[in-house]
């Protein structure tokens, strides 16, 4: 797919609860969210965008030389956020892939951007996630850590069967990590944002299962590791010092 039929569009709110204002926090001499947006520049897919509510954020943004579209402060999740700030930046509709890059993940691996637009070079997709093998045998029942269950296509991809904070699938074998990173065609995330919260959903909090329990069809690149997601004080100081050591 050429880099014109591809936006990446980064969700950053400041009112997050366990950490507010993160988007802004000082990680190696930048804000969080400039390290996001330079990584999500660096995948070089397509035009990258910042959808935030904040005038804080969106200034930090166009310093660095990015673009950020102000977008409403009452949106449930970052999906919503993602497909009103497509309609800004997009109204004619030129872009058929969009990729959210979630705002709070410093460490992320441009290639691993990359990755998750594969699988849907298979026109039977509807949205595509990554994911990457449980090693820490901790985290295979702590419920933060979501799983993916899904059938294997090839070694590096899956088509997802379920998400799920439990440990599953039952029985031995590789366990696999999801990475909250989608690519959605235009008309998925459309479909998507219009349908409301489904059962599963809203008894595993993960809006995922929205799509699958639609009938969807999510399938899931296989990467190396998991990006640190920054939702805590701890967090945020784990992502400056991995982040320090690179510079």
């Amino acid at each position: 797919m050429a880099a014109s039929d591809v936006l990446i569009v980064i969700p950053a709110r400041m009112a997050a609860t366990r950490l507010p204002g993160k988007p802004l926090a000082d990680i190696a001499g930048e804000p969080m969210i400039v390290h996001v947006l330079q990584r999500a520049r660096a995948a070089a897919v397509g035009e990258v965008v910042v959808a935030t509510d904040s005038e804080a954020v969106a200034a930090c943004v166009e310093k660095a030389g990015g673009t950020a579209i102000m977008t409403r402060a009452d949106h449930v999740s970052g999906s919503d956020r993602v497909f009103e700030a497509l309609t800004a930046a997009d109204p004619s509709g030129r872009c058929g892939i969009i990729v959210n890059v979630q705002g709070d993940l410093p460490t992320l691996n441009p290639a691993d951007i990359r990755a998750a637009l594969r699988p849907l070079d298979d026109p039977i997709v509807d949205i595509a996630t990554l994911a990457a093998e449980i090693v820490r045998p901790q985290e295979r029942s702590n419920p933060n850590v979501v799983k993916v269950v899904g059938a294997p296509i090839s070694p590096h991809r899956l088509r997802a069967l379920y998400f799920t904070r439990a440990e599953a699938p039952w029985g031995e074998g590789t366990l696999y990590h999801h990475i909250g990173l989608y690519a959605y065609r235009r008309d998925a995330l459309k479909r998507f944002v219009s349908m409301p919260p489904s059962a599963l959903e809203q008894r595993e909090k993960l809006e995922q299962l929205r799509a699958l329990e639609a009938g969807m069809r999510i399938d899931v690149a296989i990467v190396e590791s998991v990006p640190l997601g920054v939702d805590t004080p701890e967090d945020l100081e784990r992502a400056r010092e991995l982040l320090a050591s690179r510079h």
